[in-house]
């Protein structure tokens, strides 16, 4: 064998050992991918017994998708507040925070003074004036129809003040919880009150110069305000009870110590009784507030609270507040 022959055989023999280790070293690295095949093999009946499992599920995954929320509602109100009372949370807006005036809705507050009045006695008893009914005559405002010399209990005043609205309600009262030496500084006590507790509780919108609502341009809040009043008024027992009540009938005593039924008082808002867990509050209306309502409902344990100022009509800011109080209890 000459020197080129033995150099091609040593070659030969090389690219052989070569090809063998290469082939080995093939067969160990497959060997475990080949091991697996029975392992998917037997895994696949499995994942076919899932499958109508997952197919099942997809139905409750596409239940469980959230609802399109609802949208907000169109009111004829220029203003409008809505909130959950139990944390104060807004649901509903619309010029929330613009003063306007109140009309008869200022009476919660007057409601709210005379019952944070220190050692209150609802039973005492308070005169009627003539300078009460002389003043609604003047004025031509909402009436309790009280009887000049009767003597009606605080209690019944407040239903006569919340159910039919009456200014000669709301006179007797601040005229009986203000302070001063005559009427008239007494009331001006009274409005006094109704502006430091409206401060205390940090309506900054808000101002009084009536007991009653028929002010003198400077009676204004803001439905905002106005719902965190009437939350406020609604923690006390009394006033939840008045606000509520459909009807109401008062028997005063008369001068003469005799006992007087008076025609039953029907309450103003016309949500209670139509609307389906309404607890309150107050109808307010006049020239320049037009129709207005602060309104509260309880569906299930939540309770939505809320404001409407400046309605179409009588009718409208109840419809108003209808809209209002479903799209907040979606909520």
């Amino acid at each position: 064998m000459n020197t080129i022959s033995g150099l091609r055989l040593r070659r030969a023999v090389a690219a052989a050992l070569t090809g063998g280790a290469v082939l080995a070293t093939g067969a160990l690295a497959t060997a475990p991918a080949q091991a697996a095949a029975p392992e998917r093999a037997a895994a696949a009946p499995e994942r076919a017994a899932a499958a109508p499992e997952r197919a099942a599920a997809a139905p409750e995954r596409a239940a469980a998708a959230p609802a399109r929320a609802a949208a907000a509602p169109s009111v004829a109100a220029k203003g409008g507040f809505v909130m959950n009372d139990a944390n104060g949370r807004a649901l509903y807006t619309k010029a929330a925070d613009t003063k306007r005036s109140t009309g008869s809705t200022t009476k919660i507050m007057t409601a709210k003074v005379v019952l944070s009045q220190p050692k209150l006695n609802l039973d005492a008893k308070v005169t009627i004036q003539m300078a009460y009914s002389d003043y609604i005559v003047s004025k031509n405002a909402s009436s309790a129809r009280l009887i000049v010399g009767d003597k009606v209990t605080v209690r019944q005043l407040l239903y006569g003040l919340m159910l039919p609205s009456g200014c000669d309600a709301a006179y007797a009262l601040a005229d009986k919880f203000g302070s001063g030496r005559t009427r008239a500084a007494r009331v001006k006590s009274f409005i006094g009150k109704m502006n430091a507790t409206a401060k205390s509780l940090g309506l900054k919108n808000t101002h009084f110069d009536s007991f009653d609502g028929i002010g003198n341009g400077k009676n204004y809040s803001t439905p905002r305000d106005l719902t965190r009043l009437a939350s406020s008024a609604m923690k006390n027992s009394t006033f939840r009870t008045v606000v509520k009540t459909r009807k109401y009938t008062a028997r005063t005593t008369t001068k003469k110590g005799g006992t007087r039924t008076m025609a039953p008082w029907t309450n103003t808002n016309t949500l209670l009784g139509s609307y389906s867990g309404a607890i309150g509050v107050k109808t307010g209306s006049g020239p320049e507030a037009k129709y207005c309502l602060v309104f509260a409902a309880t569906r299930k344990g939540k309770t939505v609270i809320g404001t409407v100022l400046a309605s179409s009509s009588s009718t409208q800011r109840a419809k108003d507040a209808t809209k209002l109080m479903n799209y907040a209890f979606t909520k």
